[in-house]
């Protein structure tokens, strides 16, 4: 498939990234040269960002970590940004850098777009942020929605994401009538107890979920990333245990792909699910409106039950998230009645700063500015400039790392850390792979660090949106940056 409206010109070969992937954990460890870090810890990050330094020590004692937001998290320590505008970023200490971060993935954009800071600008000056009461903007946002995507016959605003695939387990076992609830495993689903399971790697279950009783996880589980005969093999046997009511799928792989996975893949998911009674989830948080303004689902031509939104649909502003889907399935957030009138059971769901005016107004006019710019497309083009100019660096250096896209969620691997997985066959393995993990997500670290100290923030070292904000010269200004980090990377030391 060309672009057409989407982010994507030609869609990865998803078997053979993973095998790149599985070769680059097979490998040394390659990453920033220990002499060159210290440079930049000393000579940027000490020397400029002095006064980020003591705020981030300030809030410290007030704040647990010194910052309210995971994303945030950054060695040698976080950078305090103030001021945001198109494809830069500004601190504190009056540095700018190059925003491959995007709030996550939902400033598709830009940051801080006047198409959409002026209507929410102008309904401060009437309205204001919230009044707990109907708006407007809420029909008018649920409505582009809904004809934006054909599988969204009706949508509810939310909080988060969390919250949307909250209530996407209720309504499914609801539906259904089922119990189990199946994920991709390394896929993440939001920080509620029971889709806390199986996050970063495959086969890691509970072991990451800090804080969640195990028995919270008994109607919980997670197929491998890809593989359409043990996700069959996992709803055979549930059938045993109550059926199965949701298959969760990140539609381009877990964690935005960084795993990714097949169109095949992805049909036949969907397939499977409602052979077995399922309902399919797709979890765009990330996928929705970048990929195309009709979603992940558009691009793969797939008809989701339900459909979990996040940030985007409130245009990067509070109150991000929501959930959309058949209107069959939606009636159990309703008044207890469907569409034809019929008393169906409601699914427990709340949230007094879900749908606020500033939200809906927001997440309208973002949708509409996406829409008129054609930015999906525009992102995808900028994420294939720079994907394709980073597999040449690594070319160029003789690196074991690992480049890839889907459209404008691009990926710079170095170390593969979320491409191991847990094999509960060899239970004596487990400690190993936890160990390796763990020092390859220091070496991540450790590269974002160098990253933002050439002018480049991305999420966590290694995966790098883009947005229609970027210009074919503003990329390659990134990978000339991206070449001195490159030119300084080795072997780990020991």
């Amino acid at each position: 498939m060309a672009y057409n409206g989407f982010a994507i010109d030609t869609y990865l070969d998803a078997e053979a990234v993973n095998k790149e992937l599985d070769a680059l954990i097979q490998k040394p460890v390659y990453t920033i040269r220990r002499e060159k870090l210290k440079d930049y810890v000393q000579n940027y990050f000490e020397q400029k960002c002095s006064q980020s330094k003591a705020m981030i020590a300030q809030a410290k004692k007030v704040i647990p970590g010194g910052v309210q937001h995971n994303l945030a998290f950054n060695y040698p320590f976080p950078i305090v940004i103030t001021k945001a505008e198109g494809a830069k970023l500004y601190d504190l200490d009056g540095n700018w850098y190059y925003d491959l971060l995007q709030a996550g993935g939902p400033t598709i954009l830009g940051s801080n777009m006047p198409a959409v800071r002026e209507p929410v600008m102008e309904l401060l000056k009437t309205c204001g942020p919230s009044t707990g009461l109907f708006h407007e903007f809420e029909y008018k946002l649920a409505k582009k929605i809904s004809d934006l995507v054909p599988s969204v016959e009706m949508f509810r605003m939310l909080g988060s994401g969390t919250e949307a695939d909250m209530v996407a387990v209720r309504i499914a076992r609801l539906k259904t009538g089922h119990k189990n609830i199946l994920k991709m495993g390394g896929a993440y689903h939001g920080w509620s107890d029971q889709l806390a399971y199986g996050i970063r790697i495959p086969g890691t279950k509970g072991i990451l979920s800090k804080g969640v009783p195990g028995f919270v996880f008994k109607h919980t589980d997670e197929f491998f990333p890809g593989d359409l005969e043990d996700l069959e093999r996992k709803l055979k046997a549930n059938r045993l245990t109550g059926g199965t009511a949701a298959v969760f799928i990140e539609p381009v792989g877990p964690e935005s792909g960084t795993w990714p996975v097949s169109k095949e893949f992805i049909r036949g998911a969907v397939e499977l699910a409602h052979r077995y009674g399922a309902l399919a989830v797709f979890d765009e948080v990330v996928t929705g409106f970048r990929i195309g303004l009709s979603g992940a689902q558009g691009y793969f031509g797939v008809d989701p039950d339900l459909t979990v939104f996040g940030k985007i649909i409130a245009g990067g502003y509070p109150g991000a998230g929501g959930i959309g889907g058949h209107a069959s399935c939606m009636a159990h957030l309703g008044a207890g009645l469907d569409s034809s009138g019929k008393k169906v059971p409601k699914a427990m769901c709340g949230g007094t700063m879900a749908a606020t005016p500033i939200s809906c107004v927001a997440g309208y006019y973002a949708l509409c500015e996406i829409e008129r710019t054609n930015a999906c497309e525009v992102a995808g083009r900028m994420g294939d400039r720079l994907t394709k100019g980073l597999q040449a660096l690594i070319q160029k250096y003789n690196l074991p790392f690992v480049a890839f896209n889907q459209g404008s969620i691009c990926h710079l691997d170095s170390v593969g850390t979320m491409h191991f997985s847990i094999d509960w066959k060899k239970p004596w393995t487990i400690p190993q792979v936890l160990k390796q993990t763990s020092i390859r997500q220091k070496e991540m670290e450790h590269m974002g660090a160098a990253y933002m100290a050439e002018g480049i923030v991305t999420l966590a070292g290694s995966r790098l949106y883009t947005s229609a904000a970027y210009t074919e010269e503003m990329i390659d200004d990134v990978l000339v940056r991206f070449d001195r980090v490159l030119s300084a990377c080795a072997p780990l030391e020991d």
